[in-house]
């Protein structure tokens, strides 16, 4: 097995933190003039400010079955209010509740050596449930179905739903850098987590796309290449020549939506990642700047981008400006170490 660089391991791991924690304050902004009006053009972390001008949190509802089910704690008095950021109270380049995921899945990875499905369930259960371990307002819909069922006594391996979300790839940043050099034992993983949670076919698919390309990448292959071998489902040659005569704005808001749903999120990812697969700085800030869901867009992009790139390649206020970044560090710094101790 090759040797793969250290900086691409840990640009891959960080990756994923800085595109969800930059995109956080303008996160689900649909009207482009409102994101440049409330906070201009994003190039750094910035905190939310409520209002939220595209906000449709007054929308959403969501009645626990029992205490088993209780995952707003404190933030259920703002659901069904108008105007409400979706990330309030979250403070300047802090990641949202899937990224703070992210770290639980960590440090089971940590933990147990390995993928542990059943280890990782019991520490995201336990998070949710716990009042004050996240200060994120906004739920997304995939937690509310699976503490439904949890709440009725299903058996947590079987209480996650049919979601269709590109939130469901959230996590394949963080399971791809600590199985790199392994990539069969990594999908294996990938496809286990995430039918924990979404069991699509659409998701469990782009997952696999999207482990394949970053194993690749950090075998030596190039992004842009990496991108039409494995991802040609959702993202083709000739699609790049299309939309590559048009601006981003463009293809993101009429060739695809900026929305979640992954039939058009994953090629929205797929795009900036090929457009902007050596230049992690300018990926990332115009994606934040796209609106739409560019939390968890941001996320998979900057999985992808941080592992063509490196950290020698990816601007150091990035690490410097997460939130608890000091933490953050250690944890990822332990996830690459022991997946050194725990290669072949």
């Amino acid at each position: 097995m090759n040797s793969i660089p250290d900086h691409k391991r840990a640009g891959l791991a960080w990756g994923s933190f800085i595109g969800d924690a930059l995109a956080m304050p303008v996160h689900w902004y649909y009207d482009r003039a409102a994101l440049r009006r409330d906070y201009g053009v994003v190039r750094d972390y910035e905190a939310p400010r409520n209002p939220h001008a595209d906000s449709i949190l007054w929308r959403s509802e969501y009645v626990p079955v029992n205490d088993c089910g209780d995952i707003l704690h404190e933030q259920a008095p703002y659901w069904g209010k108008r105007g409400i950021h979706y990330h309030q109270f979250l403070h300047t380049g802090e990641n949202t509740l899937n990224l703070q995921l992210a770290k639980v899945l960590i440090e089971s990875l940590i933990a147990r050596g390995g993928y542990d499905g059943d280890d990782y369930l019991q520490r995201y259960v336990d998070f949710m449930l716990t009042p004050g371990r996240h200060r994120d307002t906004y739920v997304e819909e995939y937690h509310r179905k699976f503490f439904t069922n949890y709440a009725r006594g299903v058996d947590p391996r079987k209480c996650g739903g049919t979601d269709i979300h590109i939130g469901g790839l959230a996590h394949v940043g963080v399971l791809c850098a600590f199985f790199c050099g392994k990539p069969n034992i990594g999908r294996e993983a990938v496809r286990e987590h995430i039918n924990l949670t979404h069991r699509a076919p659409e998701i469990l698919n782009a997952a696999d796309a999207m482990t394949r390309i970053i194993s690749a990448v950090l075998g030596g292959s190039g992004l842009r290449e990496t991108i039409f071998e494995y991802g040609s489902d959702w993202f083709s040659k000739r699609k790049a020549e299309q939309w590559s005569r048009e601006p981003d704005e463009v293809v993101i808001g009429h060739r695809v939506s900026p929305a979640c749903y992954i039939a058009d999120a994953f090629p929205a990812s797929l795009y900036l990642a090929w457009k902007y697969a050596d230049d992690f700085e300018a990926g990332v800030i115009t994606n934040a700047n796209l609106g739409g869901d560019n939390c968890h867009r941001g996320a998979v992009l900057g999985a992808m981008l941080g592992a063509a790139a490196g950290t020698d390649r990816m601007p150091s206020r990035f690490f410097n400006g997460l939130y608890a970044a000091t933490a953050l560090r250690q944890l990822v710094d332990e996830l690459l170490a022991d997946r050194q101790k725990s290669a072949p």
